[in-house]
């Protein structure tokens, strides 16, 4: 169990939390979502005491141990694989490497023995026999092979060292398990893997995502911070939401008829007020209007934009035909021999491991990078724009403000007209006035939306279009991508996304491995090995 007493935190004048108090209580998965900005990630280095609250403790029973997932992908970069998710588990670890070094010393004394036996009693009471097979399975559940795992942290790839870091955050059965943001970087077979770890994870967990899919998966309850409070509800993300958004429709209504009635009685006092026989009945009525709650509600720190794409024409039934394709990158061929068509209303999802592949591909189907060989031909009706996982170049030019940024994109100049459109991204006021280089990565996202709407294509090219967005943006953007009428090809490991929006799947692995005409669920189900 872990648990806050009246937690406070300020970062200058802005107040995140106030007067927190709230248990986790193990066998049960909680959800820690808000806003972006809202404080989710801080809140995780307050329960972990990385980060020291103003006011208010973190209550944690000194025999428990806690893990967090680490978020410095270099600090292990001297250590073998095997080894750094070893250290998850710190007392093993340290009693393994004590007793390594004396077994090692080449004047091993009787006292060394008698120690020597004392640590060989508290290695097999904390299962260090099982411990490098346990690594080993959670390693290879998580797509890291065994050839990988005798390998330093700093010959691995980025995305290996995120799972790695994963499985470190797993090891050895912790009885409190933080994790802040534990599918970025995972293809969906390690995603599957790790719903299936928390599913089955019998102490307490608290995690930050983004993925709707993985939170109903996983999540026992949700812990929201809203209003600068953390308030945990019961039930996974999709029974919170519907909750809450009944919640403020009734809270709404609520106000709205206590706004009538106050009407009402405020008219009945200044009629009969002053009248001698009215005087009594008037008293009584301003005694209801003092009762009445007439508190304006909240203000939440969830903003929803509007995402929508409308084509100006509409595209022939021959869209794209691919043949032949190759790529190769610094001598390793990336694409192989690709060969596809695309039919107009297709939504194709290209899936698979090799997210390089992937990302290459809508590259050169853009115009950005040149194939080596083979062709790809576009329908001469077709109008294109692409959404990719690198938006660097966008916002690296000399606009003084983002109307300014977002006019090089519009056949419209006039500034209200664009406001208009930035105001849907929730720039409004100010925040339009913002230099286009400073923006964090969700405002660049919600920026490239807004140029996307605004060019009326009839294809849609996205690669990752969720990267970067709360929970909020996610749906918008799901929603709008599902309500296009053109055609789309898109990568995105967020479950929820794929299966609604999808028609169409396209499994690449430098070559095209499946090609089929179904939703996402179908394709994993067709995909599931035969027992």
């Amino acid at each position: 169990m872990i648990s806050t007493s009246n937690v406070s935190l300020r970062f200058g004048g802005k107040k995140l939390f106030e007067d927190v108090n709230v248990k986790f209580t193990p066998g049960n998965c909680y959800g820690l979502i808000g806003a972006n900005g809202a404080g989710k990630s801080t809140f995780l280095k307050i329960l972990s005491k990385e980060l020291e609250p103003n006011t208010g403790e973190v209550i944690i029973p000194g025999n428990l141990r806690l893990s967090v997932l680490k978020q410095d992908h270099y600090a292990y970069d001297s250590m073998t694989v095997l080894k750094t998710v070893l250290m998850g588990n710190d007392r093993l670890f340290r009693v393994m490497q004590e007793k390594d070094d004396l077994y090692a010393k080449p004047d091993f004394s009787e006292a060394d023995g008698e120690r020597a036996s004392l640590l060989e009693t508290e290695f097999a009471e904390l299962n260090g026999w099982e411990a490098e097979s346990e690594a080993g399975v959670m390693l290879a559940g998580l797509g890291i092979a065994d050839d990988l795992h005798g390998k330093l942290m700093s010959e691995l790839e980025s995305g290996d060292k995120v799972k790695v870091l994963l499985a470190q955050a797993l090891f050895g059965q912790p009885d409190i398990l933080l994790l802040d943001e534990p599918t970025n970087h995972l293809d969906i077979y390690a995603i599957q893997w790790l719903e299936e770890f928390l599913f089955n994870f019998e102490n307490t967990v608290i995690v930050v995502s983004h993925d709707r899919h993985f939170l109903n998966k996983v999540c026992t309850h949700m812990a929201d911070i809203d209003f600068s409070k953390v308030t945990i509800y019961t039930g996974n993300y999709e029974f919170w939401r519907q909750a809450t958004e009944l919640n403020q429709r009734l809270r709404a209504d609520q106000q709205r008829k206590n706004a009538e009635k106050a009407e009402d009685l405020k008219n009945f006092i200044a009629r009969f007020s002053a009248n001698a026989s009215k005087s009594r009945q008037a008293s009584s009525r301003q005694k209801q209007l003092d009762k009445l709650d007439l508190a304006d509600l909240p203000v939440s720190s969830r903003r929803q934009p509007f995402v929508g794409f409308d084509p100006k024409r509409e595209a022939g039934n021959d869209l794209l035909t691919v043949t032949g394709l190759n790529k190769s990158v610094n001598g390793e061929q990336i694409l192989k021999n690709i060969n596809f068509t695309i039919k107009k209303g297709d939504k194709v999802a290209l899936v698979g491991r090799n997210d390089v592949a992937k990302t290459l591909l809508l590259d050169i189907l853009a115009g950005e990078v040149e194939p080596d060989s083979g062709s790809y031909t576009w329908g001469v009706t077709t109008t294109r724009s692409y959404f990719p996982t690198d938006n660097s170049k966008y916002f690296n030019v000399d606009a003084a403000t983002l109307v300014d940024w977002l006019r090089a994109y519009s056949e419209d100049k006039d500034e209200s007209f664009l406001r208009g459109f930035l105001g849907k991204m929730l720039f409004s006021g100010e925040d339009a006035l913002k230099k286009p280089s400073v923006l964090s990565g969700g405002e660049k996202v919600r920026c490239m939306f807004a140029k996307m709407m605004l060019s009326g294509a009839n294809v849609l090219l996205l690669d990752g279009p969720t990267a970067h967005l709360d929970l909020e943006s996610i749906s918008a953007v799901n929603e709008g991508v599902k309500r296009f009428k053109g055609t789309v090809l898109f990568t995105s490991h967020d479950h929820e996304f794929v299966q609604t929006v999808a028609n169409r799947i396209i499994e690449l692995d430098t070559t095209v491995v499946e090609d089929m005409n179904c939703t996402y669920d179908e394709y994993l189900e067709a995909k599931k090995p035969t027992t």
